[in-house]
């Protein structure tokens, strides 16, 4: 019995009209966020970073050679506001790790790209990461982290377009 199973059965005992199946699911799924965020964000901290500096340079390394995007399409990739993309340009550009240059076919327009300490930094970071990660799966069987990753794309598709 975990910490869940013992919340679920209180309202069990303090509710039975509910289904609080669901109540159960949620639980785990926050908690386990949670630990695996606070695992990953040890990671990024190894390198100076955040998840979210993390993510923008991440980004900005998988778009391929030149390792540049305008930051409109910085935006629609990573879902954050305008504001918050330009405090992201800003702190990455006064680290090094960016650069900004005028978009050649736009005059009103600019550039985000890495900046050779940028990449070094984010392949370091991105190698970490990944083994991070693996290290945070490995309890599971190859069956298992199928299954998980194929119930979990189903559930999210209800909530994301598949592309």
């Amino acid at each position: 019995m975990d910490r869940i199973d013992k919340i679920l059965a209180q309202w069990r005992r303090e509710r039975p009209d509910l289904d609080t199946t669901a109540m159960g699911l949620f639980g785990r799924m926050r908690n386990l966020t949670l630990h695996l965020s606070r695992e990953m964000e040890k990671t990024f901290a190894r390198f100076d970073l955040n998840s979210a500096n993390f993510d923008m340079l991440a980004t900005l390394r998988r778009s391929g050679e030149p390792y540049t995007l305008s930051p409109s399409d910085l935006m629609d990739t990573m879902m954050v506001t305008s504001g918050t993309m330009t405090n992201r340009i800003d702190q990455l550009e006064k680290a090094g790790l960016v650069a900004r240059s005028q978009n050649p076919n736009d005059g009103r327009s600019f550039l985000i790209s890495l900046t050779p300490k940028g990449f070094e930094l984010i392949d370091a970071a991105v190698t970490a990461h990944v083994e991070t990660q693996a290290r945070l799966v490995s309890t599971l069987s190859d069956e298992e982290r199928m299954a998980l990753d194929g119930l979990l794309r189903n559930y999210l598709a209800d909530f994301e377009p598949r592309s």
